[in-house]
């Protein structure tokens, strides 16, 4: 796990219901159960703020540190994206983005293609995109101020069921996806049940708890969340979406215990 990643974890997972921010000396001892060093942690934030994710303000000789809103906004899509899936049925409806970018803007090229697979596009052939959920508005709401990206979006239907589940396993790498869910559930099914007796306190609870996120936030840039007609036979990735939801309920409540305990003795702002 990486220290910029942590920071935003215990942010999401744990400041953000304590206040919203934390002293410099708080940071450093929650960072210290991952095994990140001090000086780690004071160049980890001296560069978040640079970036505009920090934000600080000064209580007497110390520092307090807070997400900016751009950081809190994506915090938020991003446990969405985690934690939040598709409901009711499909209606059939493709939603298809063919975009356009010039040559000379290779970093912005792959910026769209970030954003459309973080929001459950995939690739159906170069330049076309497509979603059984209507995110194209988010599309667009990204590249606004980016004007030589060009995007024109359909709503379409295919000639039947078949077609639809030949262009979902075109457009993504299910049989591989679906691997890495069984490898999940592999390791997190067992400790589950050690969850669930109460098995797990304080700094083990906490990194256990962060590490799941960890392990499991990726998938949402891989995982289109496909209405279950359009996914292979023997598909585990719902299985491993309610693993993750009953293991990080389970280590909720110790690992809330623990991040009081150090916020307590490092002090609140």
């Amino acid at each position: 796990m990486k220290a910029r990643s942590l920071v935003f974890d215990l942010f999401g997972d744990y400041l953000r219901y304590r206040g919203g921010s934390a002293r410099l000396r708080t940071l450093i001892a929650l960072m210290d159960c991952f095994d990140v060093p001090e000086p780690t942690v004071r160049v980890v934030v001296t560069r978040l703020r640079s970036e505009g994710w920090l934000a600080s303000t000064r209580d007497g000789r110390e520092t307090v540190y807070a997400l900016t809103d751009t950081a809190w906004e994506l915090l938020d899509e991003g446990r969405d994206r985690i934690f939040a899936r598709a409901k009711g049925p499909w209606d059939g409806h493709w939603h298809m983005v063919i975009y356009s970018v010039p040559e000379s803007e290779r970093a912005l090229r792959e910026q769209l293609r970030k954003r459309l697979a973080w929001l459950g596009f995939g690739s159906l052939a170069s330049g076309v995109w497509l979603s059984p959920h209507d995110r194209v508005g988010q599309v667009r709401a990204s590249f606004a101020e980016h004007p030589v990206v060009r995007i024109d979006a359909f709503r379409a239907k295919s000639e039947g069921l078949a077609a639809d589940q030949d262009m979902a396993a075109r457009a993504w790498d299910l049989n591989r996806l679906n691997q890495d869910y069984v490898d999940l559930l592999a390791r997190y099914r067992p400790q589950v049940l050690e969850y669930r007796a109460g098995e797990r306190h304080g700094r083990a609870a906490l990194v256990e708890r962060t590490r799941l996120i960890h392990d499991y936030r990726l998938f949402p840039f891989r995982d289109p969340d496909l209405p279950p007609e359009l996914l292979p036979a023997g598909w585990s990735g719902r299985a491993a979406h309610e693993v993750f939801l009953e293991a990080h309920g389970l280590l909720r409540g110790p690992a809330e215990a623990y991040v009081d305990e150090l916020v307590s003795e490092s002090g609140r702002p």
